[in-house]
């Protein structure tokens, strides 16, 4: 008896094992190309071949297929009809589109984050923004508000897509704006009204400084876009 119980036990724990060390290598392949595609490293409208990453990674097909899968869901992805898998090509007007939502949720992030920041929390948001004057950005006051607003839903949507979306916009569009003179005074005022526990004026100038990040975004666009003899519906990243 002892025997087939431990016969049946052995059974049930490998594909416990089999399972768990799939997602290890889903993990590290998706990992891996999520980095290389946020650096540049693999290009805008790059096309995959799942042959091809399966052997550079020495893996079968299916990690590699569960990779892209979540890549896909990261918007960084995105399938083609008749063409495969293939890195995002994002227009300009996704981009100032993306802005807008930013908007809205992040300032309600910012709401939230001066009533629900701890002390210690309020102390690093604090640090990260003197570090910004020395132009160190190796932390974002931008996250550490959202993370502290203790709203998973605008975490996700914030923290892990929109700002991973945001470097490599960052990369491949020179007109978006950011890490100014004024965006440090912004967040200044961002950071009072937290410090004050003041939910509503938090909102208001967070929602002020997106607001002019985006004007300013557009208006170096519009510049660009007038020297080349471009419109503004442009579509290629490379573009």
């Amino acid at each position: 008896m002892a025997k087939i119980h431990d016969s049946i036990s052995r059974g049930r724990s490998e594909p416990t094992t089999v399972l768990r060390r799939g997602g290890q290598e889903v993990q590290r392949l998706y990992d891996t190309l999520l980095e290389e595609i946020v650096s540049g490293m693999i290009a805008p409208g790059t096309k995959f071949s799942e042959p091809d990453l399966a052997r550079r990674f020495g893996t079968s097909r299916g990690p590699v297929r569960e990779a892209i899968a979540r890549l896909e869901e990261r918007q960084l992805v995105q399938r083609v009809p008749n063409v495969g898998a293939r890195v995002m090509l994002y227009t300009h007007n996704d981009i100032l589109q993306a802005y807008e939502f930013r908007e809205a949720v992040e300032s309600l992030a910012a709401r939230l984050a001066a009533t629900n920041m701890t002390d210690a929390e309020i102390d690093e948001l604090r640090n990260i923004h003197r570090a910004e004057k020395t132009r160190d950005f190796s932390r974002s006051f931008h996250a550490q508000i959202v993370a502290g607003s203790r709203n998973q839903r605008i975490a996700h949507s914030i923290n892990e897509d929109f700002f991973t979306l945001l470097r490599l916009w960052r990369r491949n569009f020179p007109w978006i704006s950011h890490g100014t003179e004024t965006s440090w005074d912004e967040h200044e005022k961002i950071l009072y009204a937290i410090e004050h526990h003041d939910g509503e004026a938090a909102e208001m100038y967070m929602r002020r400084h997106l607001v002019r990040l985006r004007r300013d975004s557009l208006e170096s666009l519009l510049s660009l876009q007038s020297q080349d003899g471009k419109d503004v519906t442009a579509t290629s990243a490379t573009a």
